[in-house]
């Protein structure tokens, strides 16, 4: 059974500490996003600009070849690659890029099972060292062998999402439903501000409120947790992380602005967020 979830609080933070901002772009990590459709490219965009604003030294994205040609001019900061159509493995470059990743994003922006199923192959046939899944790749995760996937797995599922993992809706109990999704998938699973672990620590944070609600927060969300995961904190803590520093993002828009800001209006606020931590 789940140990009763710690609450999330500043001062639990703090304690944990961060990794040293400090230092080369090399030295602070770097995240690799994969995912992207013709209909989502933004996505990418929000991932990739996410993981850097929370220290990330350098991001790659990766993006079917309809995509990928206009990501370098919407985000000059990054570098980019093209994802093989099909079944294709990943050419010398990507592969390169993916074994050196100190954590791949996959998921943002796909829409497709076929093309998602495919990309997580080709990639996880490389040496992936952190891997977090979002979006599209928790539609397919249930039919995927865990073997074929890295030891440090990271889930950021919404609502919906958990309740497919499950197979079956949500119950009363969300830090019970998130540790069994963790023992199942053998993972650290992030879900509306709950985070739980393979052993059954949890944690619960507030979940920020509705604003976050709007088209690519989630992308957002899943590029802070791959950043502090590139940072190099344990799994867990990376969620713990992602989820109240995207949160506090939120809160600190409404309390400025009110519901209907943007996702991409949060990315600065993230890196407010994480200094005045």
């Amino acid at each position: 059974m789940p140990t009763p979830p710690e609450p999330v609080t500043l001062a639990l933070l703090r304690e944990w500490g961060r990794p040293d901002p400090t230092g080369s772009k090399k030295s602070r990590g770097q995240v690799v996003v994969v995912g992207g459709s013709p209909r989502s490219a933004g996505a990418l965009l929000l991932s990739g600009e996410a993981a850097l604003r929370v220290g990330a030294g350098r991001v790659g994205l990766v993006g079917p070849d309809e995509v990928a040609p206009g990501l370098g001019p919407a985000m000059p900061e990054a570098g980019v690659y093209v994802l093989p159509a099909g079944s294709q493995p990943l050419d010398d470059a990507l592969r390169s890029a993916v074994e050196s990743a100190d954590a791949v994003l996959l998921g943002p922006g796909f829409d497709d099972p076929d093309a998602t199923r495919a990309a997580l192959a080709a990639v996880t046939a490389a040496d992936v060292g952190r891997l977090v899944l979002d979006a599209f790749a928790l539609g397919i995760l249930p039919d995927v062998d865990r073997a074929t996937l890295p030891d440090e797995l990271l889930i950021n599922a919404n609502e919906e999402e958990a309740a497919l993992l499950l197979g079956r809706d949500l119950g009363d109990d969300r830090a019970q439903d998130v540790a069994e999704i963790a023992r199942r998938y053998a993972a650290v699973v992030h879900c509306f501000g709950t985070v739980a672990t393979p052993d059954g620590r949890c944690w619960q944070a507030e979940p920020g409120g509705s604003g976050l609600g709007t088209a690519g927060s989630g992308d957002v969300l899943s590029g802070t947790i791959a950043g502090f995961a590139a940072l190099g904190m344990e799994p867990e803590r990376a969620a713990v992380w992602g989820g109240w520093t995207h949160a506090r993002a939120g809160d600190r828009l409404t309390e400025r602005l009110g519901i209907g800001y943007l996702a991409r209006d949060l990315l600065p606020e993230l890196t407010a967020v994480v200094h005045d931590s």
